[in-house]
Formats: C-alpha cells, structure tokens, sequence
C-alpha cells in the first residue's frame, strides 16, 4: 500500500532499524553490513498457457548471510516488487535472529494474480518458477529454504519440493527444501495453524506481564478481552479461533476485502469463516452487522486490535482515530513508521511483526529439522514415556483400592496422563516455548532501559545485537 506523505514499506524497516541502532554501540562498519541486502535475484521466465506463452517476473532476496540456510517466504501477488520483497527478507533476518532460529533473512516473490489461474496453470508456473530458482541454489535445503507467504500454502510447498527432488535425485536432504509442506509430503503438524497460534501465545505471554499490560490500560487474562481481526486468511483465522475457543476472548469485528462484520455480543469465527470459503467475501453474513467500510472498523472501540493480511493498513490517515490499546502485528509491516510515532505518542503498546507473527519460521525450523533428521518427532520416546506414566498410575490405583471412599482419582485422569505426547504436542510445546522466551528477552530491554519507549524498538535491538554477535564470531 502507498499513501502520499508515507513512507514505504521497506522505508519503514529502515526507519525502525535506525531507530534502534541509534541506541546501540555498534561500529558503523558493521551497522551498515546488518542493514543492506546483500542480494536480489530477478528472474523472468515463459510458460506456455491458453495456447500463447506468457512471461512471469519473480523475486528471491538474501538479505543476510550470517547464519545459513537463509530462510524466508514466497508469496503470490500482483503487487509484488524487489522493494518489499527486500524489506520483508530484512524483517526476516531480524525475526530468526529474536526467535533464535539458526537461520539467516531471505523473502521471494512472484508478481502473478493465483486467482486469475486454475489449479494446472498453478502447478506449471509454480514448478517453473522453482526451477529458476533452484538452478541458481536458491531453493537448497542448505543454503536457501523457502516457505508459504501471501497466496501460497501446502499446495504449492509441495510442487516446489517436488521439482527440486526431480532436480536432483540423490540428494537424501531434498525434502528440507521448502518448509509449509503437506503432512504427506515430509510436512509437520500445526504448521497450518502456526502463525495464528504464535500469536495467541505472544498474547498470553504479554498478559503474564501485568505491568505490560498496564501500559495498555489492560489487566486479566485473555478472557473477556474484544477483539477486532482485520483478514480472516490462514494467520488470522486460525488466531480469532484460538483465543475465542481457547482463551474466552470475544471477537467482535472481522474485516475482509469486501467490507467487515461488527457485533458487540461476539461473532462466530468459524462461521464465518466457512462462509468465506463458500461465497468469497462475508457480504451477506446473517448473523452480524454487515458495513461495506471495512477499514473504518479498524477505528471501533476493542481492547485488542489483530492486522492479519496487508501491510500499511494502520497509516497516516487513520492513526489518530485507532481506539485500540493493543495492536498485535499478525501481518508483515501493517502499521507504518508515521503511523507507529503517532501510535506511540498516544500510548498505544504495539506487539511488532517480527515477534508476533514468528510462529511460522519457529515451526518451519522444527519441520526443516526434522526433514534432516528423517524422523518424526515423538516417534523414539512416545511409548516409553507412557510405560514410565504407567508405573505411576498402577501405584496410584493400588492407593485407591487401598483408601477406597478417602480418596480417588478424578475422572479421564487415567487416559489424559497415560498418553504420550504426539508430534503435534510437541511442536506446540516447542513454539509455546520459544514465543514466551523471545518475549522476556525483549520486555527486559523494553523495562531495563530508560531511552526504549516501546517493544518494537526493544525487538530490534536484541535482534540487531544476535545478529552482531554472529557476524562477529565469523571474524567481521
């Protein structure tokens, strides 16, 4: 999105990356070496369709090398261009280095409406698309891993892993390729859900922290708290969902392209999103109060604000007017710089991008490793864990027999602690894990230094400080 006045979307990055280098002692050699990309791949290729060649033009980013294999989405738009795909490879590089996933920031893109292309015409550019990219190791399981992003998902993950293998058929590893993939295809379970779950559990962190809160004016827990989700896509589906069904929160606005439904006593996100699916849009949703403005619910009273689909959808032009005391970033870049000064300045707390939505790239690193290591996870231990339970319960049943009407186990006890935990367990464990560590690493900057106003500023310098580090041991 491009406004008059505003800053652009990689301008944003830069201006957020100045603020907080300004802050840190880094010599200006090494400052500038974390800042640029260091390379961007433009690729234009023909694929023959509807009885006539057409050419695509596509993107791959390496913003740093600091740690390999870079890693970064690929996403379809018509919009795509070098510019946001080298900010989103940068925001990359500074998201990995805050979740400490050993990877490095690349982002691509391919300038192509998938909506204008039936599902064949999809797989022959996509394969095609991948084939550029490969030959020149930009799709490598050890060098460059890519994954879904805007307009891709599991479907396309799946013909990029596949065309790599066909490209080189000894390569044991091939399948680390491309994170995002189907279960069936060497995927993991709950990269699906990711992205909306890390935002859930970053959520429930910050609401952990009751003086974090405070700032927001907020206090409690989840439950109870309104929500307004703008995009009902994969992240912010599956984020309304969880905290409506999980945590008790109330959804009272969804907006999406074709206008936004409003209504103060909770919506059905399930609901709608099925309608969704089926007719396009939630124009004509019975159960809530349909407005052909959607971006206007945007400035409607909420205690939680969750931009889930565009970036620069929180602008110059309605800062001012935003009531909501939380903004969480489930999108890449949804809240402009101007537009976080002014937000800022109001006191607004703004839960950034590379945080809130790095469940994604934590669990594709879970799924990258397990491609490498070629087994799934809880598979070694998930029955020996349950024969170590068992011992337990056999000593508790002796003691309830024992004790008869005293005492007994509360009911499904049994079952619930027999089972062991399976790979989706495991991975949520792993991502609930990691979404609660990078918080505290960066509310301790955000609370021990007097000159960082607020979480953004305080994520990108223990980012900016990791990747130093890194680049530092390498003898830079």
């Amino acid at each position: 999105m491009t406004l008059t006045n505003e800053p652009s979307f990689r301008e944003s990055v830069d201006l957020m990356f100045n603020r907080a280098v300004a802050l840190m002692d880094l010599p200006p050699g090494l400052e500038e070496k974390i800042r640029v990309c260091n390379a961007t791949y433009t690729v234009r290729f023909g694929v023959r369709l509807r009885g006539q060649v057409h050419t695509f033009t596509g993107y791959r980013s390496v913003h740093s090398e600091h740690m390999e294999p870079v890693k970064g989405g690929i996403r379809y738009a018509p919009e795509v261009n070098q510019d946001e795909v080298e900010a989103l490879a940068a925001l990359m590089t500074y998201k990995c280095a805050l979740v400490e996933t050993p990877f490095g920031g690349s982002k691509g893109g391919l300038c192509i409406d998938p909506r204008a292309y039936n599902e064949e015409e999809l797989e022959r550019i996509t394969r095609r698309f991948a084939y550029e990219l490969a030959k020149r190791d930009l799709i490598n399981p050890a060098q460059n891993v890519p994954a879904p992003d805007m307009g891709t998902g599991e479907r396309e993950m799946a013909w990029i892993a596949d065309q790599y293998a066909r490209m080189n058929t000894t390569d044991i590893n091939a399948r680390a390729c491309v994170t995002g993939k189907p279960l069936n295809a060497g995927g993991i379970a709950g990269r699906v859900e990711a992205t909306g779950r890390g935002v859930q559990y970053a959520l429930r962190e910050f609401f952990r922290h009751p003086e974090d809160a405070a700032k927001a004016g907020l206090s409690g827990k989840l439950e109870g708290k309104r929500v307004i989700v703008q995009g009902l896509g994969n992240v912010g589906y599956h984020a309304a969902k969880f905290l409506s069904e999980e945590d008790g929160s109330i959804i009272t606005g969804i907006i999406e392209r074709d206008g936004a439904l409003f209504d103060p006593e909770g919506i059905d996100v399930e609901a709608v999103y099925q309608w969704i699916q089926k007719h396009g849009g939630v124009t004509g949703y019975p159960d809530a109060t349909h407005t052909a403005e959607g971006p206007a619910v945007l400035e409607a009273e909420c205690d939680i604000l969750i931009p889930a689909a565009l970036e620069g959808v929180i602008n110059l032009t309605n800062a001012e007017r935003i009531k909501a005391p939380l903004i969480i970033e489930a999108a890449n870049g949804p809240v402009t710089a101007g537009a976080d000064e002014i937000l800022r300045k109001k006191g607004t707390v703004i839960i950034p991008d590379m945080y809130a939505n790095a469940g994604g790239v934590t669990v594709s690193y879970f799924e990258w490793v397990k491609n490498l290591s070629h087994i799934r996870f809880g598979r070694m231990q998930r029955r020996q864990e349950e024969a170590r339970h068992e011992l337990i319960v056999h000593e508790l049943e002796r003691l309830d027999r024992y004790l008869g009407d005293a005492w007994s186990m509360s009911p499904n006890f049994k079952a619930k602690y027999l089972r062991g935990a399976d790979e989706l367990e495991l991975v949520r464990s792993g991502l609930d894990d990691t979404m609660r560590t990078a918080y505290q690493s960066m509310s301790a900057v955000w609370h021990d230094r007097n000159d960082v106003e607020d979480l953004r500023t305080a994520a990108y310098i223990v980012s900016i400080d990791r990747v130093a580090r890194s680049y530092r041991a390498k003898g830079l």
